[in-house]
């Protein structure tokens, strides 16, 4: 997670990460923030994927896929940047069925009750419609599925950004030296209504701690979240 100064945003007809999805690729393998922090607690909400059928949501470059691949599961991925798409398939070849596809259109393409497991990793924030996006990853979990979300962490935003906690805001920001996003800021209460609305349960909320890795690669942020979460991830399950 890098800030930077305020910029404009990608058009709509460009998916958020088209333009950067090489660059984000190269940065997530081993950034604090993704390889030593978000995959680490992440990984541990899921457990046990052996045998199972897992939706991840947002996919990206496909580091959680080929992951989650690794341990068994049984992988259908999709995101909004046909870049992210092909760096994806680049990673998991032909073990996973990836598919460009966009969070704000229903999941059209999915039949209800098809995965027992739903992963959005930093994603949801990004997302302008999220009651229709957790109403469809909803419908197509099978009773007593999960989805396991991750996003900033509503105190991290208002210290970064301030105003007021309760804020419901859009921001607009460069991350490094070019990446233009677009992201919601929204108090933790906002969150567990909007998974509620959608009918999940929250099985557990989880502040991250860095993973040990992370204290020789980037010893400036572990000490910095050792003290302070940068994210919140929630395991949640279908009611």
């Amino acid at each position: 997670m890098t800030c930077g100064i305020i910029r404009r945003v990608p058009e709509p007809s460009q998916p958020m990460y088209e333009s950067f999805a090489a660059e984000f690729e190269a940065h997530a393998r081993d950034g604090a923030y993704n390889a030593h922090y978000d995959r680490p607690a992440l990984l541990e909400l899921l457990g046990d994927v052996a045998g199972l059928d897992v939706l991840d949501a947002g996919c990206g470059p496909g580091l959680y896929a080929e992951e989650l691949l690794a341990r068994g599961a049984a992988v259908t991925a999709f995101d909004a940047s046909p870049e992210m798409v092909k760096l994806a398939r680049r990673r998991v070849g032909s073990r996973a069925e990836v598919r460009t596809w966009d969070l704000e259109r229903p999941l059209a393409w999915l039949p209800d009750a098809a995965y027992d497991v739903a992963l959005m990793a930093l994603v949801l924030h990004h997302v302008e419609d999220r009651p229709l996006a957790l109403a469809e990853l909803h419908r197509v979990l099978r009773p007593g599925g999960r989805l396991v979300v991750s996003t900033s962490h509503p105190t991290t935003d208002w210290l970064l950004k301030g105003g007021g906690y309760f804020d419901r805001v859009p921001i607009e920001e460069t991350w490094q030296t070019s990446w233009a996003v677009r992201y919601w800021r929204q108090p933790l209460e906002a969150w567990c209504e909007e998974f509620a609305d959608a009918g999940f349960l929250i099985e557990r909320l989880v502040e991250p701690r860095p993973a040990p890795t992370m204290a020789a690669r980037h010893p400036e942020v572990h000490q910095a979240l050792e003290r302070a979460p940068g994210f919140i991830a929630f395991r949640l399950v279908k009611a």
